[in-house]
């Protein structure tokens, strides 16, 4: 009896790809079989197919919904460009929106063997070990799970690489689509993990995908749940203890081992550390998280920047897209990163002066490119800085004071983007909503308006 596939969309690669100017033949029998693959397209006839509505158009209205993409039921750009992301590799139409999942499937005993069937040439061997090891203690610690290795036999927990047709039925497809797959707890391939040998997979560098990140969500599958990162936030503690309890071994009255503490999208008083915008999606930055927000959807999606960016640096202190260039840059300190897509850009980190902002400037403490100037507004303290992206040289006649332009902020600018031709400033756990060509200020929000909280 074969088991039950899971997966996850946000997986430690999930990135921004370039978008589609027109969708070509070879685009079209693409998503023929993403579809037949993830979202179990059958070519069959049926009521639907004698009513005139095409198997694919229903299918595709199933994946954009799943994404929270605009409803169509055609092949546009945005549509293709989410096929075309790196992701974990089994069907979507198998998962539900929670921790857990039908039935839920468990391991009927706490003691667990694994076992490492083989390696990636990517890493040493004791690399590979620790990541494997540490990935498994992640869940071992907050439930009475114990993970023991074996190195001979068939083991609960088989690990291996493989690359496209490695003998599961479900091939993995080359560099930098598929990364990982793991299947739910059950007797045979139940829990094994299996990742693609196709991918850079590294013990700490900044390239490649960090196999840890990758095998602690794999093993969140192989355990039952559907983790969104590899961190354990609250919702993912919960839904990993309703099915194994809680760890025993934790003195009740001594604080409980997490995973690095996860900033709660639903606290108020939040100081965010940067906001963009990314090809469509919304970034929210706080310490070593982002959020990921596609305007159609209720639900953020949160994840290590590392997962997405794995040279970027962490606790950043502002972060722009410019759709001149088609780049998105983090700042931190006197220096700044460049990304295409989540392709670091040769060259960079850069200082500061690179931009021509004056070399007293020790740090940014916002960003914001403006769409009808196309200027980058740079704000350092009470002042702001407007940089020509054409032109690559900063405007005569700044810095200027903040508050001649938006009126009614008075306090230091910790954030700033721009959204469907509003400006939005942050100066703590509040948001100013102005439309920057008027100077005009419509609103002042909580920064939580455009970071939704899902805890209702």
């Amino acid at each position: 009896m074969r088991a039950d596939v899971y997966i996850v969309v946000t997986l430690t690669a999930a990135v921004c790809c370039v978008p589609v100017p027109e969708v070509t033949v070879k685009d079209e029998g693409f998503a023929k079989s993403y579809l037949k693959k993830f979202f179990n397209l059958t070519e069959e006839s049926g009521p639907g197919a004698r009513r005139g509505i095409s198997p694919v158009t229903k299918k595709l209205s199933e994946m954009q919904r799943f994404y929270g993409l605009q409803i169509t039921g055609t092949l546009d750009a945005d549509t293709l460009a989410m096929m075309k992301k790196p992701r974990c590799g089994v069907p979507d139409g198998k998962i539900a929106r929670f921790s857990t999942f039908g039935g839920n499937l468990k391991w009927e005993k706490n003691s667990l063997t694994y076992r490492i069937v083989n390696y990636t040439p990517d890493m040493s061997a004791a690399e590979v070990d620790d990541s494997m090891e540490k990935a498994l203690q992640v869940w071992a610690k907050v439930t009475p799970l114990r993970f023991t290795r074996i190195y001979s036999g068939t083991a609960d927990i088989m690990i291996s690489f493989g690359r496209r047709d490695h003998g599961d039925y479900y091939p993995f497809d080359g560099p930098g689509n598929t990364l990982a797959h793991a299947f739910a707890p059950s007797s045979g391939i139940g829990g094994d993990a299996h990742f693609d040998d196709d991918e850079p997979f590294t013990f700490r560098s900044n390239s490649g995908y960090v196999l840890f990140m990758v095998a602690a969500h794999e093993f969140g599958h192989s355990l039952g749940l559907n983790p969104e990162t590899f961190v354990l936030p609250r919702d993912d503690v919960n839904g990993i203890q309703s099915l194994y309890g809680p760890n025993p071994d934790i003195n009740p009255r001594e604080p409980k081992p997490t995973a690095p503490t996860t900033p709660d999208a639903c606290d108020s008083t939040m100081v965010l550390d940067a906001v963009t915008t990314l090809r469509g999606e919304m970034i929210f930055f706080k310490d070593s998280f982002l959020w990921r927000s596609y305007p159609q959807s209720n639900t953020p999606q949160q994840t290590l920047i590392n997962n997405f960016w794995p040279s970027a640096p962490v606790n950043i202190d502002a972060a722009y897209e410019s759709r001149q260039s088609d780049k998105i840059f983090l700042f931190k300190g006197r220096k700044v990163w460049a990304f295409t897509g989540y392709r670091a850009v040769p060259g960079y980190p850069k200082k500061l002066n690179a931009f021509g902002l004056p070399r007293d400037v020790t740090k940014v403490d916002a960003a914001l490119y403006d769409v009808e100037s196309r200027k980058t507004l740079f704000f350092v303290g009470d002042n702001y800085y407007s940089y020509d992206e054409a032109r690559r040289t900063m405007d005569r006649g700044f810095p200027k004071r903040v508050d001649e332009t938006f009126s009614g902020l008075t306090s230091k600018v910790t954030a700033a983007f721009q959204y469907r031709g509003f400006t939005y400033i942050y100066s703590g756990p509040y948001m100013f909503e102005y439309n920057l060509r008027t100077r005009r200020l419509f609103r002042v929000l909580r920064n939580s308006y455009y970071l939704r909280c899902t805890n209702f």
